[in-house]
């Protein structure tokens, strides 16, 4: 990622402003059609990798633990091979592409807030706020390297889940250091001389945002906590319970992320505006960016933390394959566990990382806006009808992208367990180990079903953006006689779905990981096969397309409608702008 918009920086420099005289501040503009690339190509590895993964996972639980009564990821289940390649499909190539969009879209936002008020604070150095964002993503390497040599357990008893955060804690604390030694050495300037330790501050409230989200995350999953036994209990009395008791979680779950986001937002801006820098504004916006910056620069340390889940849950599922001792499977079930934790904390990790990430694209967008036009939009006026209809409409976009994810997952799941029921009903001695199951049909199911169901979801989120821009693009010009109408409106609409996004996929995350672990604690308390099992099953059951497809496939939705709305913006602007110039 860092490579890859270091090198598409210099040759739009080398072009652009040798040859054709772009002014330099103007250069991290074009840059947006990169972060619009790893937006697009991460919703899909997102959206699809989730719809195969959960549908495999839910197809092998329902025939498999509930209709057929045999262990999960027992090799006479047809669908298991789909599964254990599913958790590689979506929860580690989906991830990874997940924050790497993010990391690209707030690190060209912050390249153009950067530029922008360097610009305009006459600051003697542009190059070395442009390139900030790069410097610190680069030393995210070292620190996150750190922080994973670290993780070694002192004693073969300790809770897998102590050296990991013991790793992150250490990864913290270096992050800081060097954050705060970049930005004395790049955002030092003589036009406000505390401006850098200002923007150090605002790269520590970020950080902390991080850990804390981290450690909420965990505090809703985990099954050592109250949230996860209190699912756990109410499975005792019912399926019905266990799903309202999860909901609840999961709704409740969003409450301090939110407030932590918030107070992180208000915090880095108040910094920003107090560093001395001529424009207040702009300068609080590159401390949101800072803080941004500071949340994901470990960013490589929690991809790890992600990738320990599928690994130790394909573990699990070799154990089971290769009929190992009982006492194997129960460390390989506590592993999977903590994976299921540290999954959630990458989730929560990463719409955080997605919803700064947006506000950054923004207010980008907005800038891109004033350099085609020349009309500096500042507010969003909600209380025009067409700016409340666009909110309306990117909060509903996020409600029916959820329920058309969901709504693919179980549709291909009902494919699955077809076949499932299929192989058993005419394939005699499955049960007995005396004949193989068809294991490449399940693959071939969920491989072409992934690739149908998520069309319709991924161009609701791609061309909703659009439309509503040039809707009330050709409104405002036909109607209203307002030329910036679409622009505001679109404003609107990304501001909107991008909150109402955020909190419904904190909510999918956490139901879901919370859902899954009651499972595990009552399983880890020997009551397999018991009313409270069935019950628990349902709920995780439930809960897989909440956490592993609608959930982390909105963290690119929200990214992506931003840097739609940047790669676009002269598409809702350039008549406007031409009729203003003829009547000026």
């Amino acid at each position: 990622c860092i490579l890859g918009i270091a090198t598409l920086y210099i040759i739009s420099t080398l072009l652009f402003v040798r040859f054709m005289n772009v002014p330099e501040q103007e250069i991290p503009l074009l840059l947006g059609g990169y972060g619009f690339g790893a937006s697009f190509v991460a919703l899909f590895m997102q959206l699809g990798g989730g719809i195969y993964t959960k549908a495999a996972d839910v197809g092998a639980d329902m025939c498999g633990k509930i209709e057929q009564g045999i262990p999960e990821d027992d090799p006479r289940n047809p669908a298991v091979i789909a599964d254990l390649v599913g958790d590689n499909v979506g929860d580690c190539a989906g991830s990874m592409a997940d924050v790497f969009e993010s990391i690209a879209a707030e690190m060209i936002g912050t390249m153009i807030l950067g530029a922008t008020l360097s610009s305009v604070s006459k600051i003697e150095s542009m190059q070395m706020y442009i390139f900030f964002p790069l410097i610190v993503h680069s030393l995210d390497l070292f620190v996150s390297i750190v922080g994973i040599s670290l993780t070694v357990p002192r004693s073969p008893n300790e809770d897998p889940i102590v050296p990991m955060k013991r790793g992150y804690t250490v990864a913290l604390l270096l992050a800081i250091v060097l954050f705060t030694v970049v930005c004395r050495v790049m955002l030092y300037t003589e036009v406000a001389p505390a401006a850098w330790w200002h923007f150090a501050l605002c790269g520590m409230i970020g950080l902390l945002c991080a850990y804390f989200i981290v450690l909420i995350t965990q505090y809703y999953t985990d099954y050592t906590n109250e949230p996860v036994k209190k699912i756990a209990r109410a499975s005792r009395t019912g399926h019905g319970t266990n799903i309202i008791a999860g909901i609840a979680v999961g709704m409740e779950s969003t409450a301090l992320p939110a407030i932590t986001i918030c107070v992180s937002l208000f915090g880095s801006y108040m910094l920003g505006i107090s560093t001395g820098l001529p424009e207040e504004h702009l300068s609080g916006l590159f401390g949101t960016a800072c803080a941004t910056m500071g949340m994901l620069c470990t960013a490589v340390y929690v991809l790890s933390m992600n990738n320990f889940g599928p690994i130790a849950d394909n573990a699990g599922g070799v154990v089971e394959m290769s009929e190992q001792p009982h006492d194997v499977r129960v460390i390989t079930d506590r592993l999977d566990a903590v994976g299921n934790v540290t999954k959630a904390a990458t989730k929560g990790y990463a719409v955080a990382g997605s919803a700064l990430a947006c506000f950054l694209l923004f207010n980008a967008f907005l800038d891109e806006i004033h350099v085609l036009t020349g009309v500096k939009v500042t507010s969003v006026d909600i209380t025009k009808v067409e700016c409340m209809i666009a909110g309306i409409l990117g909060i509903m976009m996020v409600f029916l992208f959820t329920g058309w994810s969901i709504d693919a997952v179980g549709r291909t799941a009902q494919k699955v367990v077809d076949e499932v029921r299929r192989q058993f009903a005419e394939i005699p001695g499955i049960m007995q180990h005396q004949a193989r199951p068809q294991y490449g049909k399940c693959v071939e199911i969920v491989t072409r079903s992934a690739l149908k169901e998520m069309v319709r979801p991924a161009l609701l989120a791609l061309l909703m953006p659009v439309a509503v821009g040039l809707l009330f693009r050709f409104i405002g010009q036909y109607l209203r006689n307002d030329r910036m109408l679409g622009v505001e409106c679109l404003a609107a609409f990304l501001q909107f779905g991008t909150m109402t996004g955020l909190l419904m996929a904190v909510f999918l995350d956490n139901s879901g990981g919370a859902w899954d672990n009651a499972k595990k604690l009552i399983e880890s308390q020997n009551l397999k096969d018991t009313e409270a099992h069935k019950a628990a099953i349902t709920g995780d059951t439930v809960g897989d397309p909440f956490k592993d497809t609608a959930g982390p496939a909105l963290h690119v939705v929200i990214t992506t409608m931003s840097t739609t709305a940047l790669v676009l913006g002269p598409l809702f602007v350039g008549y406007a702008s031409l009729q203003q110039n003829e009547f000026e």
